[in-house]
C-alpha cells in the first residue's frame, strides 16, 4: 500500500469578515489572528506566504480573543441545535491545542482573557446566554451566571484588573465584579437613564475609568466605570448604520469602525467627529499595535486594511470572497493566473503572488460558472439570472450578454479547444444542455439538447471538438455528438453526477458525485471500469494532470486529496479548507493545485508528483 503523505499547502487566500472583532493584531507587531471558517490563520506580515493554520474546530469559527501577552489564542464555534460548543484555547508558538472547553450550547458569542491571563470569559448564545470565568492555566470553570435576560454580543475585561469585565448586547450593559475565593461573580447594571439601546462592542480606558459602549443605533455612550453611570453619548450626528467595532489610541481618541464602511476619529468627549474615511463593507474588526502606530480593519466584505494611526489613509492590504466559491479555472495555456467566482463577482488572481489583479460584479446576481476561451480573450460566465455574461480578461468590460440562456440559472459552462470554433456550450438548471455560435456581431443558438431531467453542473469537451459530456444530478452522464448534435451513449449511476472529464488520452471517462465515489467509464459503450471509494462524504469535482498519471478529488469531507490514476492509490492528501470543496483545478504547467470551497477561502497547492 502506497504511503500517504501530506501535500504542501503553498498559500491561503481569506477571511471571515463576518466574525465581530475577531481580527487581532499580535503584541510581537508581526503576526495577524484571524478566522476562516473552522480554521484560525496566524498571518506573518513579513512574509506575504508564510501562514499558520490551527485546526481543531468541527464548524464554523464565531469568536476569536487574542491574551494580552500574546501566549494564547482562545476560539469559539457554532455547532447544531442541542449540543455543546466548544471553546479551544490554543498555544500561539506551537499550535497546539491546551484546553478544549465545553460548556455553551450551540454557539459560543465571544470570548476574551483577562489582563494578566489567569482567566477566561466566555458567553454563549441565544440557547444558552450564560457567562463563564474559566482558569486558563488549568483549563476548568470557575463560576458562572446567566449574562442577562436577553441576549449578549460581547465580553471585555478591564485593562488593569483580573477581578472585573464588561458586557453587553440586547438592552443591558453590566459591569461584573469576580470573587474567586468564593466563586462568585456578580453584576451591576449601568445606568443609562431612559435610553434604550442594543450594545454591539465595547472599548475601556488604559486606566479602566471610562468605557465607551457603540450601538446598533449609531451613536457611543461614554460610560464612568467607578460609578456605572452615562457621563456622554455622542456624536451629534449618528452613524447611518450601527457601530460595530470601537478602538481607543494612546492619545485617547476614539477610533470608530460602523455598519455603512465609516472609519472614523472622534474625540474622547465624543462630540466631534476628527477625521473620516470609508472602506468597502461593514468595519466588523479594529485592532492596533506596535505602540499604536499601525492598525488594522477588517469588514464584513472579507477586506484588511492597513491603517496608519498617524495619517489614516486606509490602505487594502487583503482581499477575497465573502461568500461561498462556486468555480474556478486557468487560461489555456498559462499558469501565472486563474479566475474564480462567487457570490456576485468573478475575479482574476495573480497565482505566484496571491494578487488580485481584476473583479467583475455584477450586483444582486450569483455567479455560478466561468471558464476562459482557449485564445484567452474572454471570460465566459453563467448566472443564477440564466444569463450567460462575457467580460475581457483584463480590462473587465463587458463584451456580450446572451440573455435566458436556461431558466433557473447557467449552471456549467465549456469552450472549445480550436480557436476558429466560435461556439460554447452550456447546460442550466433546467437539465438543458445548449450550443451557441458566437460572432463578434451575434450569440445564436445552434442546438438544445434536453437529455436530462435535472440540472447539469459540470460540462467537458474532447480536444478535437466533435463530442463533449456532461455530468447531472439526474444519474446520468451523456455523451453527446457535436457534429449532428445528438446523444451517442451515456453514463449510468445511483448518485448525483458532480463532476466529469475524460482522461488526456481520452480512452476513458472520470466521474464524481455524491455517492462518495470516482469511477472510471469506458466512453465507446457506457460501462464501469474501476470504482474508487475516494471519501466518506460527497465528492464535489475532480481534476487530472496533462499526462494523466494523477488525479486530484475533493469535496464534503474538505480534504484535497492525490491519486495515482492506474494504481487508484491515493498518495498525498491536503489539508487546508475548513468547508467542503466546491472545485479544484491544476494549472497548465502542473505546478500548483488551486482549490475553492464553501467557507470563501482559495488554497493553492503545491503539485510536486510528477517528480516521484
Amino acid at each position: 500500500m502506497a504511503e500517504v503523505r501530506n501535500l504542501q499547502l503553498d498559500a491561503v487566500i481569506g477571511y471571515e469578515g463576518s466574525v465581530p472583532n475577531a481580527l487581532t493584531f499580535h503584541p510581537d507587531g508581526r503576526h495577524l489572528i484571524y478566522p476562516l471558517g473552522s480554521a484560525i490563520v496566524i498571518r506573518d506580515l513579513a512574509s506575504s506566504h508564510s501562514q499558520r493554520y490551527l485546526h481543531g474546530h468541527k464548524d464554523r469559527v464565531s469568536c476569536v480573543a487574542l491574551s494580552p501577552s500574546g501566549r494564547y489564542i482562545a476560539s469559539g464555534q457554532v455547532t447544531h441545535m442541542g449540543f455543546t460548543a466548544p471553546i479551544i484555547v490554543w498555544d500561539f508558538e506551537t499550535g497546539a491545542i491546551i484546553h478544549k472547553l465545553e460548556l455553551h450550547k450551540v454557539l459560543v458569542q465571544s470570548v476574551a482573557f483577562s489582563c494578566g491571563d489567569e482567566y477566561l470569559a466566555s458567553i454563549g448564545g441565544q440557547d444558552d446566554c450564560n457567562l463563564v470565568i474559566w482558569n486558563v492555566e488549568t483549563g476548568a470553570p470557575i463560576c458562572g451566571s446567566p449574562a442577562s435576560n436577553d441576549l449578549s454580543y460581547f465580553v471585555k475585561w478591564f485593562n488593569e484588573s483580573p477581578f472585573s469585565l464588561v458586557t453587553g448586547g440586547s438592552y443591558n450593559l453590566r459591569v461584573w465584579s469576580l470573587d474567586v475565593e468564593h466563586r462568585k461573580i456578580r453584576p451591576t447594571d449601568v445606568n443609562i437613564a431612559q435610553l434604550k439601546r442594543v450594545f454591539t462592542c465595547v472599548t475601556i480606558d488604559d486606566d479602566d475609568s471610562h468605557m465607551y459602549a457603540g450601538t446598533v443605533s449609531g451613536d457611543i455612550l461614554q460610560i464612568n466605570l467607578m460609578r456605572c453611570l452615562m457621563k456622554n453619548v455622542g456624536p451629534k450626528k449618528k452613524f447611518s448604520k450601527s457601530v460595530m467595532s470601537l478602538l481607543q489610541t494612546p492619545s485617547g481618541h476614539i477610533i470608530v469602525g460602523a455598519g455603512d464602511g465609516a472609519l472614523c476619529v472622534v474625540n474622547k468627549d465624543l462630540q466631534k467627529i476628527l477625521r473620516e474615511e470609508t472602506v468597502q463593507g461593514g468595519v466588523t474588526s479594529l485592532t492596533i499595535g506596535n505602540g499604536g502606530h499601525d492598525m488594522f480593519a477588517g469588514t464584513s466584505m472579507s477586506n484588511i486594511y492597513y491603517v496608519p494611526v498617524a495619517t489614516f489613509e486606509p490602505e487594502l492590504r487583503n482581499t477575497c470572497h465573502n461568500t461561498a466559491i462556486n468555480d474556478v479555472c486557468f487560461p489555456y495555456g498559462y499558469s501565472e493566473l486563474f479566475a474564480t467566482c462567487g457570490g456576485c463577482d468573478i475575479r482574476v488572481w495573480n497565482s505566484r503572488n496571491c494578487v488580485e489583479m481584476l473583479r467583475v460584479q455584477v450586483p444582486n446576481v450569483e455567479c455560478l460558472c466561468l471558464t476562459f476561451t482557449v485564445c484567452g480573450t474572454q471570460i465566459v460566465s453563467g448566472w443564477g439570472d440564466g444569463k450567460v455574461r462575457a467580460f475581457g480578461p483584463q480590462s473587465g468590460k463587458l463584451l456580450y450578454v446572451i440573455n435566458d440562456a436556461h431558466s433557473g440559472g447557467c449552471t456549467a459552462i465549456a469552450g472549445m479547444h480550436d480557436p476558429s470554433n466560435k461556439r460554447i456550450i452550456t447546460g442550466g438548471s433546467d437539465g438543458q444542455v445548449r450550443v451557441w455560435q458566437i460572432t463578434k456581431q451575434s450569440q445564436t443558438m445552434v442546438a438544445s439538447l434536453k437529455d436530462h431531467r435535472a440540472q447539469v453542473n459540470c460540462i467537458k469537451v474532447r480536444e478535437n471538438d466533435t463530442e463533449c459530456v456532461s455530468a447531472s444530478n439526474d444519474g446520468s452522464c451523456i455523451i453527446y455528438n457535436l457534429q449532428v448534435y445528438k446523444r451517442s451513449a451515456s453514463l449510468q449511476a445511483s448518485t448525483f453526477f458532480k463532476s466529469v472529464l475524460y482522461h488526456p488520452d481520452e480512452s476513458q471517462i472520470l466521474t464524481a458525485g455524491t455517492d462518495r465515489k470516482v469511477t472510471y467509464w469506458d466512453p465507446m459503450d457506457g460501462s464501469q471500469i474501476r470504482v474508487l471509494d475516494a471519501s466518506e462524504d460527497e465528492l464535489h469535482d475532480v481534476a487530472i494532470t496533462a499526462e494523466g498519471d494523477y488525479f486530484v478529488s475533493g469535496g464534503m469531507d474538505k480534504l484535497v486529496k492525490v491519486w495515482h490514476y492506474d494504481e487508484g492509490m491515493c498518495h498525498f492528501i491536503g489539508v487546508g479548507h475548513s468547508g467542503s470543496i466546491n472545485r479544484l483545478a491544476i494549472s497548465p504547467d502542473q505546478g500548483i493545485c488551486v482549490s475553492v470551497g464553501a467557507e470563501g477561502a482559495i488554497c493553492i497547492w503545491a503539485m510536486g508528483v510528477e517528480a516521484e
